[in-house]
């Protein structure tokens, strides 16, 4: 990781659709189906690294066309020793936040290791701007190779200018970025160590029911009735959008900006899911520490959630899931809810690197209609919520890119031929997933060999080994750390 308007960090900037918000590498977001933007966090947050650029080639794949561009990165040479490896952090679907380079576990690695630090921020997010705008013309310059071959050129000339080509360089990223950094160890062997792939979606696929029900036993590990509540209120809320009667009533309760107009299935399924979405950044972003992000909202938990559900007092089950949304309305100062879904779609097709979408909503979601799906939808019956299936999602494609269904689903199945789904053949990349986080039903949860281990952590969410460590961290969680560590120790013989 797509957005909610009111939203979460991300681990990061996966977002939207993903949802996007500021991490760093730790992707966007979390990875969404279609959803609003999220508030861009102040990626200022903390003492400020200085900002460095690299001057990137437009089209790695066209060697007649020599365009450039310059590419946002930062250093941290703190604790680099004469000899040791390079560690690079990789940017994904949000700005790149310098806080990572002050805080984050991978830093502890560094300092114990005498490793020299970078981080990219990628191509289209953040201050890294290949093209004038963010046409649909131009977004066909924004893709996952694209990305690796930024990668690649970036390590080959910092390599060499700096003296590191021969140092070992080991790649970390979160959810989007985390399939990059197994990625980048898959196609470019020869440029690339190791690496540590956190909570990394290596699986395309056009509908992702599971995220869904993944959301749906992580509320039920808290309380099992939690998910059976909000179920009920969705269910509810679904019947009343069918009668305009209710419309005034609605419009108070969860204090939309305008008055609520149902005119189409669309309208209906995008204010569905900004509003189960409040439940879906809290299970994917459970207890994560996300606070030296400068991220609002850490204390809003899974428990907190189910016991505003469970609480009686508050009213029927339809009323307890207004004043969830009434919280996290609070809780990021969003005076009302703009459920809009035409206002979305003249947002999302805003092509300005100064409209609402630019910070990285306009961007993911094009990468998932280009290349991934993702999309979250309510076609399970083993989840808890009603009203935005696939088909809503992906004729949102067509709608900001003329991109079909059927070009969607042609695109998947060439992302997953060329990288090779959960079939990845490789060494020296493990992947951490947490259970509480719904994207691990697209990681790799078991190992596929000694040298592609994977780290299955419980009762954790997306990310959670990437983020500075604390004494309130589950044992397991720090034994993960650990485990993760002992592997590089050994990788970097």
């Amino acid at each position: 990781m797509a957005f909610e308007t009111h939203s979460f960090s991300l681990c990061k900037v996966l977002a939207l659709s993903f949802a996007l918000f500021g991490l760093v590498a730790v992707g966007e977001g979390r990875f969404k189906g279609f959803r609003k933007f999220n508030v861009v966090q102040d990626s200022s947050h903390g003492a400020m690294s200085e900002e460095l650029w690299f001057i990137q080639k437009l089209d790695h794949f066209n060697g007649a066309d020599s365009r450039v561009w310059k590419q946002r990165y930062f250093v941290n040479e703190a604790f680099y020793k004469p000899g040791g490896p390079v560690f690079l952090m990789i940017g994904g679907e949000g700005p790149a936040n310098p806080a990572w380079m002050k805080e984050g576990t991978w830093l502890t690695y560094a300092q114990k290791l005498g490793a020299l630090c970078f981080m990219l921020e990628h191509r289209f997010y953040g201050k890294s701007h290949p093209t004038t705008d963010l046409s649909t013309d131009n977004l066909r310059f924004l893709s996952s190779r694209q990305a690796l071959a930024d990668l690649a050129h970036f390590r080959t000339v910092i390599g060499e200018s700096r003296g590191l080509t021969n140092r070992k360089w080991v790649a970390f990223g979160g959810s989007y970025p985390g399939s990059l950094a197994a990625w980048f160890r898959l196609k470019y062997p020869h440029l690339v160590h190791a690496s540590v792939a956190t909570s990394a979606p290596v699986f395309a696929t056009v509908n992702f029911p599971e995220y869904l029900e993944v959301v749906w036993r992580s509320l039920a590990s808290e309380n099992a009735d939690c998910p059976v509540l909000v179920k009920k209120a969705s269910d509810t809320l679904a019947e009343r959008l069918k009668d305009p009667k209710t419309f005034e009533n609605i419009t108070k309760d969860f204090n939309l900006c305008s008055t609520l107009q149902i005119q189409s299935e669309m309208d209906s399924a995008y204010f569905l899911e900004s509003v189960a979405g409040n439940f879906m950044d809290v299970v994917q972003y459970n207890e994560d520490n996300r606070g030296f992000e400068g991220v609002l909202g850490t204390n809003i938990t899974i428990k907190v959630l189910c016991d505003m559900m469970s609480d009686t007092s508050l009213g029927d089950p339809y009323t307890r899931y207004v004043a969830v949304s009434r919280l996290m309305m609070d809780t990021f100062s969003v005076k009302c809810l703009d459920i809009s879904f035409s206002n979305y779609i003249r947002d999302m097709t805003n092509t300005s690197w100064g409209g609402p979408a630019a910070g990285g909503g306009r961007q993911w979601v094009y990468q998932t209609c280009s290349e991934f799906g993702f999309y979250q939808s309510t076609d399970s019956p083993n989840q808890p919520f009603t009203g935005f299936p696939l088909d809503y999602q992906v004729k949102q494609c067509a709608s900001f890119y003329n991109i079909s269904a059927e070009e969607v689903a042609e695109a998947v199945a060439q992302t997953n031929e060329y990288y090779g789904g959960y079939d990845i053949q490789s060494s020296r990349i493990v992947f951490p997933n947490g259970s509480i986080d719904p994207w691990h039903a697209l990681g790799i949860t078991e190992d596929i060999t000694a040298e592609l281990p994977a780290v299955f952590i419980k009762g954790t969410a997306h990310c959670a080994n990437m983020y500075p460590a604390r004494s309130q961290d589950l044992p397991q969680l720090s034994e993960a750390r650990d485990h993760i560590f002992l592997l590089l120790q050994q990788w970097l013989k």
